[in-house]
């Protein structure tokens, strides 16, 4: 039986596969906290990457969003050749470090306009070449999804995740789902994922499908969750429930409740997004929303643990 991410150090994640990570999130029993940062804007504390930030408040994994393979920018870190960017992050954190890819369809272009930051470009779409460009930069997991107002759909991501697990095998976690409707006004409110899309995700290779936090989308609620997540589980796979629409800013109060709801609807993995202001979530609230979900013990484990262990 492998141990569990709760209890691993920097050493015991490093040396994890997709298949053995997946499976120690899963014995960790809902309390695993994943964090998502931009590495392309200036970080909260100036010369300390945002990856380190969220590392050091309590963040047991990390997302870098708006990563282009192409052109890698972590603003904070050491100076490294490219190609050694994501090693350099895991090497400074001591976690199991993922990257946000977002598929698209040629006939599918987003209902809303949003800031022009958010743009795909070519080096952070999902392809094949894109996927293991960030594998052998040392990514541990991939996130199918999609950024505002881009025009990810659900079907572009269920081609993607075949073709991924195809190409890749148990080499790497995949994550798939959407945290709002990125731009697709058909996929809003509790379309944004249903039952059938889970089974869809699931089918096609996802070992996490991932779905929004009750209360940050209108019509989301602790009740419909919980009935998304008991299906996935019944499946095999895991869930990843995602605060995504910039309530990872709210106040502490929020966040406490968001968190407890989550914790309720059996989801395994807990998300934060990057827009506190912009780049991380308020660092105050990390530490919040992982002392609901795991208590101080676990929480101060995870912050006090050395990454030379």
């Amino acid at each position: 039986m492998s141990k569990r991410y709760l209890d691993c150090t920097a050493s015991e994640i490093q040396k994890m596969t997709g298949r053995e990570l997946t499976e120690a999130i899963a014995g960790s029993e809902g309390r695993i906290l994943v964090c998502e940062t931009i590495g392309a804007v200036r970080p909260m504390l100036g010369d300390v990457t945002n990856a380190e930030f969220v590392s050091a408040m309590g963040a047991d994994m990390i997302i870098l969003n708006l990563f282009d393979v192409n052109a890698p920018v972590i603003q904070g870190l050491p100076d490294v050749p490219q190609e050694d960017m994501i090693r350099e992050v895991k090497r400074l954190t001591g976690r199991a470090v993922g990257i946000n890819l977002e598929p698209l369809e040629a006939d599918s272009v987003s209902a809303v306009e949003t800031n022009g930051e958010w743009n795909l470009i070519s080096g952070r779409a999902a392809t094949v070449e894109n996927a293991r460009k960030a594998i052998e930069m040392g990514i541990d997991f991939i996130v199918l999804t999609g950024n505002p107002g881009v025009g990810v759909t659900n079907s572009a991501i269920i081609h993607t995740l075949r073709r991924y697990r195809e190409e890749f095998g148990d080499r790497i976690m995949l994550i798939a789902g959407k945290m709002h409707a990125a731009g697709i006004l058909a996929e809003s409110g509790e379309n944004i994922i249903t039952e059938e899309d889970a089974r869809a995700f699931a089918g096609a290779g996802a070992d996490v499908i991932l779905m929004p936090a009750p209360g940050t989308v209108p019509g989301i609620t602790m009740e419909y969750i919980r009935g998304l997540v008991s299906s996935v589980h019944k499946l095999g796979r895991l869930t990843l429930t995602a605060v995504g629409t910039s309530q990872e800013g709210a106040d502490a109060a929020t966040i406490r409740e968001i968190a407890l709801m989550c914790k309720m609807t059996g989801t395994d993995l807990h998300h934060l997004g990057d827009s506190g202001y912009v780049g991380m979530a308020l660092p105050e609230n990390i530490l919040e929303y992982g002392k609901v979900i795991r208590g101080v013990r676990h929480t101060y484990h995870r912050m006090a643990s050395s990454i030379n262990r």
